[in-house]
């Protein structure tokens, strides 16, 4: 009969036992006191660039529509992608009905914006708590940190609001479990990423896979199959979301974002364009989180599925280091990281052992450098806590918006109507002429703006009814 389990051929360092501590005496760990800090800063971060009127997109927007369906029971849907669209049919991420108690509590666009930041907060927990367990507690807090002000981390916080906001916490936690040769716990973190969007399918499978290789080096068998049916399973449930559940709810029957991978010379074509820009992106998620030590690790095989689509689409947004894209990659990095220091520190080369041995510090100090040119770097400005002239201008001008109306608006308008209006795209063909429309142009006049409704609404006759400082709100005749 073959055994089941067998001695693991590597095992976890060697930790000194301590005390048990009194309970009122007992302190919080490295990562959760980590994890509080960056709370703050991420919520300080977004929620003070919404108040200043710096959106980005029109994701909060979007994302605001859904979950408020969701908070009255309701069918999700977005009306800013298009009049009564189900958002399931754009991507399919329903874990962000979640949030739709807190929602129906706080009826807000900061509620997302907060919410976020908690989620992202606290995949510092098992980044920290899973590098301490390899490395010791003074490198866990290093790669902890490292990772909390890590670039990837603060362009998502400097982005609006978006769904991978749930998926970084998950594979911390899934990693954190594959570092601790907890099996069941790392797939089980995993399999909910295939709730948070479709192409997260597929990196659920490169982390079953992981999970296989450790654990059949370990010795246990029933985990190895067990993470080999889960990795079938994660592909399987990716190409029926993609083939079949998406174009269910899209109108048009089909998933809109394979014209990004078809379009032009196709996806191979697409792979070798702007490789100077891949390439940049690529040495950006490798040199300053982990030094390319990280290659050392097979945790790292994670980022493959999320490099994959995003550099053999057309779209360039996906190619560089901007917006949110690269954010589920930070937790890979951070904790590959720490294995990879684990594994050299039995090495024969005495430059690698030293190497190293230094690296947790060096992330830390890499990431503190960078932080001067990132977004991070706007909480030393007393200007970043204020609203400014601009959001109290666009405060008053969006009041003359009524509570209920149907308003077509542009990104600066959007989250904030989107709490109390129907808010469509300015300019969607498939919506008539709405009663108002909120737009943000300061180099625009009233004849310019007007001139710019009636060639968007031929049909509609509007009339200005507020302006100032670039914002504009117009009224239908």
């Amino acid at each position: 009969m073959t055994s089941t389990t067998h001695t693991p051929t590597r095992t976890p360092p060697r930790t000194v036992a301590r005390p048990t501590p009194r309970w009122g005496s007992r302190l919080p760990s490295d990562g959760v006191l980590l994890a509080i800090g960056f709370f703050v800063v991420y919520a300080t971060l977004s929620v003070t660039r919404h108040l200043r009127w710096e959106n980005r997109s029109w994701d909060l927007g979007i994302f605001e529509q859904a979950i408020s369906a969701y908070a009255r029971l309701n069918e999700p849907v977005a009306d800013l992608k298009g009049p009564g669209f189900p958002i399931l049919g754009d991507h399919f991420s329903p874990i962000t009905a979640l949030l739709a108690p807190l929602y129906r509590v706080f009826p807000s666009p900061v509620t997302l914006l907060v919410a976020q930041a908690a989620l992202f907060a606290l995949a510092v927990v098992p980044v920290t708590r899973g590098a301490a367990f390899l490395l010791g507690r003074p490198a866990g807090a290093a790669i902890g940190a490292a990772f909390g002000l890590s670039w990837g981390m603060q362009r998502a916080v400097d982005f609006d609001f978006h769904e991978i906001c749930f998926a970084v916490p998950l594979i911390a936690f899934s990693l954190e479990a594959v570092l601790r040769q907890r099996w069941r716990a790392a797939l089980c973190w995993a399999l909910p990423l295939l709730l948070v969007k479709e192409d997260l399918g597929l990196t659920v499978a490169v982390l079953a896979l992981v999970v296989a290789w450790r654990a059949h080096q370990a010795g246990h068998v029933r985990a190895t199959r067990a993470a080999l049916a889960v990795a079938g399973l994660a592909v399987l449930a990716c190409a029926l979301v993609i083939g079949v559940v998406i174009p269910g709810f899209n109108a048009a029957g089909g998933y809109d974002y394979w014209a990004k991978v078809d379009e032009g010379g196709g996806p191979l074509d697409a792979l070798f364009s702007s490789a100077d820009t891949k390439l940049r992106t690529l040495l950006w998620i490798l040199v300053p989180t982990t030094g390319l030590l990280a290659l050392r690790s097979p945790l790292l095989l994670v980022v493959l599925p999320t490099l994959a689509w995003r550099f053999a689409s057309q779209e360039p947004n996906y190619w560089g280091t901007d917006f949110h894209y690269s954010a589920v990659l930070m937790p890979v990095t951070a904790l590959a990281l720490a294995d990879a220091v684990a594994r050299s520190r039995d090495s024969s080369r005495p430059w690698l052992r030293s190497y190293a041995r230094q690296l947790p510090a060096a992330a830390l100090a890499a990431a503190l450098a960078l932080s001067t040119t990132l977004p991070v770097a706007t909480l030393t400005h007393a200007d970043t806590y204020r609203p400014g002239p601009v959001a109290e201008a666009g405060e008053r001008v969006l009041a003359a918006v009524p509570d209920g109306a149907d308003v077509a608006a542009n990104v600066r308008p959007i989250s904030h109507l989107t709490q109390r209006a129907r808010v469509f795209w300015i300019g969607d063909p498939r919506i008539p002429a709405p009663e108002y429309v909120a737009y943000y142009d300061p180099a625009r006049d009233a004849a310019g703006m007007l001139a710019y409704a009636r060639q968007l609404y031929p049909d509609a006759a509007y009339r200005v009814t507020a302006s100032e400082a670039g914002f504009w709100v117009l009224r239908r005749d």
